[in-house]
C-alpha cells in the first residue's frame, strides 16, 4: 500500500491561549493512496446507551407484527424519520435469579449492562463490569477519555433507595467493576469542561467567576482555526465550521442556562441545570454528539431518569410523580399519563437520532456509525416484569447493523446479545451475566 497524499493527523488539536479542542473526523484526516492500495479505511464504531426507568405501558409501545412492515406504535411514532436506521427488539429477557427478594428496580438499571443482580445489601456493593466498560477499555485506548456517564437527574444520594438496595444499583448502568459502580454527571457546565477545558474547581461561586473572566474557548483559538481553514480543502473547511459553530452554540447555552439557574429555587429544581427539563436533555445530547464527532470518547451513557424516579412533566400535563402513577393498576388516567411520559421520552431520543443523521462523520453520518442502545430494565410498569423488555437498537454499527424492522426473539437473555454486540467491537467473551450464548449477527444484519 502506498500513500499518495499526507494526511492531517487524527489527533490534531486546535490550541490556543489555555485552551485545546480536539478536531471531527475530517477527510483530510484519511490519506489518499494509489490504485494499488485496498479499501478505504474502516469507519469507527461508537456505542452508546440512552436507558429510561420504571418501565413502559407495552400496549403503547410494542409493534403488533414483526418484520418491515410493522406500524409504528404511539410510543414509537416519533421516529417515524428514522424508521431505516433502527431495529425494534423484543423477547429479550432480564430475569433475576431466584433467592433474591425485592429490590425490582435496583435489579432493572444494574441488570441493563452487566446481566447480574445485586445483593440485597445497603452498604455492600456487588455486581459486575457492565458492557459499556467492557467496551471502554478496548475504546479508550484511542481516545482521551474511556467514557462518559451522563444522567438528567442527581446521583447525590446515599443509603437505601429501593427496599434495602444500595442507591448506586439504581442511580447508574455503568459499573467498571463488582464493586465500582461510575458516578453520573447532570451538571452540563462540568461535563463540557470535562470535554473541552480542565476545571481547578467545582466551587459554584469560583466556576462563575472564571466563567465571566475568560473569553470563549474558541476566541482563544481563532488564529489557529484560520491557519487551519487555509491548508483545507472546502468540504474539510465547511465541516470545521459547523462543528465550531455547534461547539459556540452548546456553550452559549450553557452559559444562559446556568445564569438562569441562578434565580431558580434549587428545592424547586433538584434534577439540574437548566431548569426546564426538555432544555437539560438536548443540552445533554448536544454534547454526547461533540464528544462522539471529535473521538473525545467511543462510550457513553444516558441515564434519563433513576429507577423509581419522581419526576414531574407539567409541560405535557403530568403534573404527577413517574414513578408511583406507573404503578397504574390498569386505572386508565394513569396508564395515559405513564404513556405520555413514555412517549415524551422517546421524542428525547429522536432528537438525538436527527442529530446524529445530520452530523457528517467520515465517508457517512455520525449515525451510520454508531451502536445506539435505547431501553428499560423493566417492560410493564405495574408489575416490575424483566420479560420482553423495552430494547431499541439504532444505528448502522460501522457496517454492522441494518434497521427498518421489528424482530421478535423467544425469550432470549439479553446478555446473548451484548456478546453479540461487542464481538462488533472486537471484543470476544465467552461469557457474561447469565449469556447462555449469541444472538445470531446476521439477525441484525438483515433489514
Amino acid at each position: 500500500m502506498i500513500v499518495f497524499k499526507k494526511a492531517v493527523s487524527r489527533r490534531a488539536m486546535l490550541r490556543g491561549v489555555g485552551a485545546s479542542l480536539a478536531l471531527p473526523l475530517l477527510d483530510s484526516m484519511v490519506p489518499v493512496f494509489t490504485a494499488r492500495a485496498a479499501t478505504p479505511a474502516q469507519p469507527v464504531n461508537r456505542f452508546g446507551v440512552m436507558y429510561v426507568p420504571n418501565g413502559m405501558i407495552m400496549q403503547n409501545y410494542l409493534p403488533a407484527t414483526e418484520g418491515t412492515a410493522y406500524e409504528l406504535t404511539p410510543t414509537l411514532r416519533t421516529l417515524a424519520p428514522h424508521r431505516d436506521q433502527l431495529q425494534v427488539l423484543s423477547g429479550l429477557t432480564c430475569i433475576p435469579p431466584p433467592g433474591r427478594p425485592g429490590g425490582a428496580h435496583a435489579k432493572a438499571s444494574t441488570r441493563f449492562l452487566t446481566d447480574i443482580s445485586p445483593p440485597t445489601s445497603e452498604t455492600w456493593l456487588d455486581a459486575g463490569i457492565s458492557v459499556d466498560q467492557i467496551l471502554a477499555q478496548e475504546t479508550g485506548k484511542h481516545t482521551q477519555l474511556a467514557s462518559l456517564e451522563l444522567a438528567i437527574e442527581s446521583g447525590e444520594t446515599a443509603g437505601a433507595c429501593d427496599t434495602g438496595y444500595a442507591c448506586p444499583y439504581t442511580n447508574t448502568i455503568s459499573w467498571k467493576g463488582p464493586s465500582t459502580p461510575l458516578p453520573t454527571q447532570n451538571n452540563p457546565r462540568l461535563v463540557f469542561e470535562r470535554l473541552f477545558g480542565d476545571s481547578a474547581s467545582t466551587d459554584p461561586k469560583e466556576r462563575l467567576s472564571r466563567i465571566r473572566g475568560q473569553k470563549s474557548i474558541l476566541d482563544s483559538v481563532t488564529q489557529e482555526v484560520a491557519r487551519l481553514q487555509g491548508s483545507l480543502p472546502q468540504g474539510d473547511r465547511t465541516k470545521l465550521s459547523e462543528y465550531l459553530d455547534s461547539i459556540r452554540g452548546v456553550e452559549r447555552r450553557i452559559q444562559i442556562a446556568e445564569t438562569g439557574h441562578q434565580e431558580v429555587p434549587t428545592v424547586e429544581h433538584p434534577a439540574g441545570i437548566p431548569a426546564n427539563w426538555e432544555d437539560h436533555v438536548k443540552l445533554m445530547l448536544d454534547m454526547k454528539v461533540l464528544a462522539y464527532q471529535c473521538d473525545l470518547t467511543r462510550v457513553i451513557t444516558l441515564m434519563m431518569g433513576h429507577e423509581q424516579s419522581g419526576m414531574t412533566y407539567p409541560q405535557i400535563g403530568v403534573p404527577d410523580s413517574h414513578h408511583p402513577i406507573s404503578h397504574h393498576q390498569r386505572e386508565p388516567e394513569k396508564v395515559a399519563k405513564t404513556a405520555k411520559i413514555n412517549a415524551y421520552h422517546m421524542t428525547m431520543f429522536a432528537y438525538l437520532l436527527e442529530k446524529m443523521r445530520t452530523t457528517r462523520d467520515g465517508d457517512g453520518t455520525l449515525l451510520d456509525h454508531m451502536t445506539l442502545i435505547y431501553g428499560a430494565g423493566i417492560a410493564d410498569s405495574n408489575t416490575h416484569a424483566p420479560v420482553d423488555i423495552p430494547f431499541i437498537l439504532a444505528g448502522g454499527g460501522a457496517g454492522n447493523l441494518k434497521g427498518g424492522r421489528h424482530t421478535r426473539l423467544k425469550d432470549v437473555p439479553l446478555a446473548n446479545l451484548h456478546l453479540t454486540l461487542m464481538d462488533q467491537f472486537g471484543v470476544h467473551w465467552d461469557r457474561i451475566g447469565d449469556s447462555t450464548g449469541r444472538v445470531d449477527p446476521q439477525m441484525l444484519r438483515v433489514g
